[in-house]
């Protein structure tokens, strides 16, 4: 198989800020409560009338001009989404109709905050596969329509945004690009982290809206637990696989949903806090897109550069939880 590479990251988010402060006006809350159980200072927070999709597009957008290429030379797009701008047709349809992309085919992949590296992993085998040259992978959420904003343990944890990145073939003789992944799902955990109304089981109706069904429902202290035991299992095991450990690691790029979790990860894969990108403050839990987001933050700050070797990983609602490795390309 050919190698694939990671060759050009673009993000979007929404200029509007939901700060702390904000939200000690809204729930019985303070921002140091917040920023202490969390590490989130502030999130970015959609207009009325926008949605994933246009967030999504303008992420793809930079991703494209930083790479130099016109959207006809996608082959396809993957949309990493739990909150499509409907059912159906697909976010991935809306997004290649806008950029322009005749050439490309694509799809939504559902699986919450796992969502782009199981999005990384899918682009990673079509390129090479031989069968595609270039594969766009959107991260993009716009989680702020289905929180609760009474509800003081979910609201305060997420934010919107989009990111993405191109996959491609590494060139002959490139020490750079996809090694491999380690990704599972434990469908046990569905009742811990859902939204428990709008699909075929229970329809929306007067009673679920009244009920409050169609907004993010957590179980926090069982989804906390498993998240640092997953995310960690996942990450051991593929460095086992390959004879490494936290010291041959460059960066570690988790998943930014809390800021304990990812202490408790990284300090159980022995990583020193100079190798794990946290940049959870700024953007809270924006799930499929907090990886890019994060990597492109390492990048601007000259933390992830040619050559280093990262490690990737998230735990998302299902249970879905996974991990790459990547070296990076640029």
């Amino acid at each position: 198989m050919r190698r694939a590479k990671i060759s050009a990251v673009g993000c979007y988010v929404p200029p509007r800020l939901l700060t702390n402060q904000d939200l000690e006006k809204m729930v019985e809350t303070s921002s140091q409560w917040i920023l202490d159980r969390t590490g989130i200072a502030e999130r970015h927070i959609v207009e009325p009338g926008q949605a994933t999709s246009d967030m999504a597009y303008e992420a793809a957008k930079v991703a494209l001009e930083r790479r130099g290429i016109d959207p006809a030379g996608l082959d396809a797009i993957i949309v990493c989404t739990v909150t499509p701008d409907m059912f159906f047709p697909s976010t991935a349809c809306l997004v290649q109709h806008r950029l322009g992309a005749p050439r490309a085919w694509g799809f939504d992949l559902s699986a919450a905050c796992s969502g782009f590296v199981y999005g990384l992993t899918t682009a990673a085998h079509l390129v090479g596969a031989g069968t595609h040259q270039r594969v766009m992978v959107i991260g993009a959420d716009t989680m702020s329509r289905i929180i609760d904003y009474t509800d003081r343990a979910t609201c305060v944890l997420f934010g919107d945004g989009a990111g993405a990145m191109i996959v491609e073939p590494a060139g002959e003789g490139e020490d750079a690009g996809f090694i491999d992944f380690s990704n599972q799902i434990d469908g046990s955990g569905a009742p811990f982290l859902n939204m428990p109304a709008g699909g075929s089981r229970i329809p929306p109706s007067h009673e679920t809206i009244d009920k409050k069904m169609h907004f993010v429902h957590q179980e926090g202290q069982q989804v906390f637990k498993y998240a640092v035991r997953k995310m960690y299992e996942a990450c051991r095991d593929l460095l086992a696989k390959h004879g490494l450990t936290g010291d041959d690691i460059a960066l570690f790029v988790p998943h930014q949903a809390n800021i304990r979790i990812i202490t408790a990860v990284s300090d159980r894969l022995g990583l020193s806090p100079d190798k794990v990108m946290i940049n959870i403050q700024r953007y809270g839990n924006t799930t499929a897109a907090t990886i890019p987001l994060a990597a492109e933050d390492a990048i601007l700050q000259g933390k992830l550069k040619r050559g280093d070797l990262v490690l990737i990983a998230a735990v998302g609602a299902g249970f879905t939880f996974g991990a790459n490795l990547w070296r990076w390309a640029y």
